[in-house]
């Protein structure tokens, strides 16, 4: 199945600034920028993936799959799924699309921010791309804004409903 692009974008654009109501807000816990990704990804894909340990999913706020809000295992399960649901490959820069995710590490050794790509006016400058973004709302915002050591870049290739 493929990934929805367009309606990523829709839905970051609708809930930048806001919260969406059938989700929990993560801001006073760790941040919402994972669970605000992972929602646009979801718009895009509309699959879940329910494996209790490694899945991808999202009942409630008590209970939902690590991979869900959380920066590491949200990047350990799009490149890793070879189940149903999103499916993804780090990439570089040159090789990114809209409603792909970036992934920002402050300090160089974890990665601690999580963003999706809203608009790319030149993918070859990190001015150039513009993500949407929970916990420091935004939308688009150009990723040069941000002060970071490294950064990973995520593609979605496609949506497995099997």
């Amino acid at each position: 199945m493929e990934y929805n692009r367009q309606a990523v974008i829709e839905y970051a654009k609708k809930w930048a600034f806001l919260r969406n109501p059938k989700y929990y807000n993560f801001d006073n816990v760790g941040g919402d920028c994972t669970s605000f990704v992972s929602q646009c990804i979801y718009s895009g894909s509309k699959k879940m993936n329910y494996s209790k340990n490694l899945g991808w999913y999202y009942i409630n706020g008590n209970n939902k799959s690590p991979s869900w809000s959380g920066v590491e295992y949200l990047y350990q399960f799009l490149v890793k799924n070879k189940g149903i649901g999103p499916q993804a490959e780090e990439t570089t820069q040159n090789k990114i699309e809209l409603g792909d995710i970036a992934q920002l590490s402050f300090n160089g050794t974890q990665f601690g921010h999580t963003l999706v790509i809203v608009k790319i006016e030149n993918k070859f400058t990190l001015n150039g791309i513009k993500i949407a973004s929970h916990t420091f709302d935004s939308f688009e915002k150009p990723i040069s804004e941000y002060e970071f050591k490294k950064i990973r870049w995520i593609h979605i290739n496609k949506v497995s409903t099997n």
